[in-house]
């Protein structure tokens, strides 16, 4: 029969569970940050597009662009999909989604 842990014991262990939590959610709000990188989430929510529609929508330069998507790539946020000449990217993170879901909710929402 195992022993119940005490709560000290109990407490350490939810400080650091929530100390690597906030480590990673630290890290995804660095990432989106930068307004053009927040952006190119937002749009990719519920969508795959083309880096031409990426540019176009959000009428950021091509080298801008990629300079966002590299860091939104290395973030493992997006990924990108060849078909012919074109790229296309999607969001591969559901937790980015998630969050920007609720900034769209806390910020965006209809005056009542």
């Amino acid at each position: 029969m195992r022993k119940p842990m005490s709560r000290t014991r109990e407490g350490e262990l939810a400080a650091q569970n929530m100390a690597a939590k906030a480590e990673e959610v630290a890290l995804l709000l660095k990432t989106l940050s930068h307004p053009a990188r927040l952006m190119i989430v937002c749009t990719l929510v519920d969508t795959e597009l083309a880096v031409g529609e990426l540019e176009a929508m959000l009428e950021l330069h091509q080298p801008h662009l990629s300079q966002h998507l590299t860091v939104l790539r290395a973030a493992r946020i997006v990924e990108p999909r060849r078909a012919g000449k074109q790229i296309y990217y999607r969001l591969t993170q559901a937790k980015a989604a998630e969050l920007v879901g609720a900034l769209h909710a806390i910020f965006c929402r209809r005056p009542e």
